[in-house]
């Protein structure tokens, strides 16, 4: 988002250079983009596996905030595997950091102790705008495969299974039957989609991909699109009480101009609201975009108030509520009444 619009890109190095610098490209749904300069002596960052960090690490936030120059703060990773959902909320596998991030830092370096990079900041959570102690980090991983393929193809191709789905909750596992709260469940599956030919049915529980276990929905996704289309995985489900294994051939997900958002992610998603949603119709423009099937209503959510109850429960951005206490909505009045 730093660079997006940009007629002309520039880079300020700390020893008084400023060089012009190329686009190589950029990957909206990871909020990355790919910058070339022509220059000798550069500084150079190794990147860390932001696999390994752990919560507790000491990391270092660079970046320039507010204009005032270069700046470095420390502080530790609070948190891995955050999903804010204030930008496009497509791929979000934050690292979550108190050291002191403010509008500015978003590009800059998160660095761990032995000086690798483990992330690069992204965003900050704050209902002034200013720090207070939770900002967000792209992982290293994250950017290193993005990154390569923006150098080799100069575009990011993501693995998709075509579903919907929910974590499990300790209510909805005793409501089928299961005997814990793990997994995900399948709440739609798309026609034509490399779900529907596996044979993945609405209902079937997802436990684990290629033996990684599965317990949340981001990680699912992501998992999925960090895996290249066309390759073959393993799901490990439950169905009628047992558990089984299907195999998928996974298609590849097109992410359409038209589904950009421009907003800044340094900024944060506020509305009004006993749900702190904001909401309106889905039409079938919108569906068509999402990938829904045909005939699909319901309500899409436009933003979430990263304080509400909502956004407690998981609701994101991008999402579209089809029924609230198993009741069809239609329009923003029948959610107010539900």
């Amino acid at each position: 988002h730093v660079i997006h619009g940009a007629a002309a890109i520039k880079i300020e190095l700390v020893d008084g250079r400023i060089l012009d610098a190329k686009l190589v490209g950029s990957d909206q749904p990871s909020d990355l983009a790919v910058l070339k300069v022509e220059a000798k002596d550069l500084p150079v960052l190794n990147l860390a596996n932001s696999d390994q960090v752990r919560v507790g690490d000491v990391a270092l936030a660079l970046g320039n905030p507010l204009g005032i120059g270069q700046t470095v703060t420390a502080g530790i990773i609070s948190a891995k595997g955050r999903s804010t959902g204030l930008s496009d909320g497509s791929f979000e596998d934050f690292l979550q950091t108190d050291a002191p991030i403010n509008q500015g830092n978003s590009g800059g370096a998160l660095v761990n102790t032995n000086g690798e990079l483990v992330g690069i900041n992204s965003q900050i959570l704050s209902p002034s705008g200013g720090n207070i102690g939770i900002g967000f980090a792209i992982p290293a991983n994250m950017a290193r495969n993005v990154m390569d393929q923006l150098i080799k193809t100069g575009k990011v191709r993501r693995g998709r299974l075509g579903i919907v789905v929910q974590p499990i909750t300790q209510d909805l596992a005793a409501s089928i039957g299961l005997k814990e709260a793990r997994g995900v469940i399948v709440s739609q599956v798309q026609p034509g989609s490399a779900a529907e030919k596996a044979g993945l049915r609405q209902g079937d529980v997802i436990t684990a991909l290629n033996g990684q276990t599965i317990n949340e929905s981001n990680v699912l996704r992501n998992t999925v699109a960090s895996t290249s289309p066309g390759t073959e995985v393993t799901l490990t489900i439950r169905r009628d009480g047992s558990e089984q294994e299907v195999r998928v051939t996974l298609g590849e997900l097109a992410v359409s101009a038209e589904s950009r958002n421009d907003r800044d992610p340094d900024s944060n998603a506020n509305d009004g609201g006993q749900l702190g949603l904001q909401l309106e119709p889905l039409t079938p423009a919108a569906a068509a975009q999402l990938g829904l099937k045909s005939g699909t209503e319901g309500l899409l959510v436009r933003a979430v108030d990263p304080s509400g109850p909502a956004a407690d429960a998981g609701i994101r951005e991008g999402d579209v509520i089809e029924q609230i206490n198993r009741q069809p909505v239609r329009s923003v009045a029948d959610v107010r009444a539900a």
